[in-house]
């Protein structure tokens, strides 16, 4: 459970901040092991508001998705999000089906299922946009291609590594991952961090 630790809090943590809606890593995994560590670590994470899921069995690995079901809720419900996720075979506004849905995806479709981006707490137009053409217009990369709004595109970038650098320091200096989560919006405290 430990690995899956380090791993939340280095591709997670801004999820663990409340400042995004979901990530999404890869874990070394064993049989059903990750399932069980995955189980206890929801014991923790449902307290706070989180959940995290395994979306897709590979070989030596899971992915694993880590979220806000609350945040995804918001964010599925904006127009652009639910005309996107309808064109592309969603049929609910539930989130938690579409995260089934989306399950399915990841394991039948021949192509990678783009919409995930939205999951993650992606602007949908950067997620259309990427879907359209993802050479085509880019105007910032960080955690996902940007579109439109670069500067702000930029300062959540900026943003979401402040945080993980944050939340590894913090771990490092014996923090648990329990103490490092927040019950949802920006923890200043965490945040305020001299470059």
């Amino acid at each position: 459970m430990k690995l899956l630790q380090e791993m939340m809090i280095e591709n997670g943590a801004p999820t663990l901040a409340g400042i995004k809606t979901g990530n999404i890593f890869s874990v070394k995994s064993r049989g059903e092991e990750i399932k069980n560590e995955i189980r206890k670590m929801n014991g923790i994470l449902t307290k706070h508001g989180l959940r995290m899921i395994p979306v897709r069995k590979m070989k030596r690995h899971t992915l694993v998705y880590l979220y806000r079901p609350d945040r995804l809720k918001e964010d599925l419900c904006r127009p652009e999000a639910a005309c996107i996720l309808a064109e592309k075979g969603y049929c609910s506004k539930n989130p938690e089906t579409c995260v089934v849905q989306l399950i399915k995806h990841l394991s039948r479709d021949a192509e990678f299922p783009h919409e995930i981006g939205l999951f993650l707490g992606y602007p949908p137009s950067d997620v259309k946009c990427f879907m359209e053409n993802p050479h085509d217009g880019v105007k910032c990369v960080g955690c996902w291609k940007a579109y439109s709004n670069q500067e702000e595109a930029k300062r959540t970038f900026e943003e979401f590594r402040r945080c993980t650098d944050r939340y590894r320091r913090e771990a490092e200096n014996g923090k648990t991952l329990e103490e490092l989560i927040t019950e949802g919006g920006e923890d200043e405290q965490l945040l305020d961090v001299a470059i």
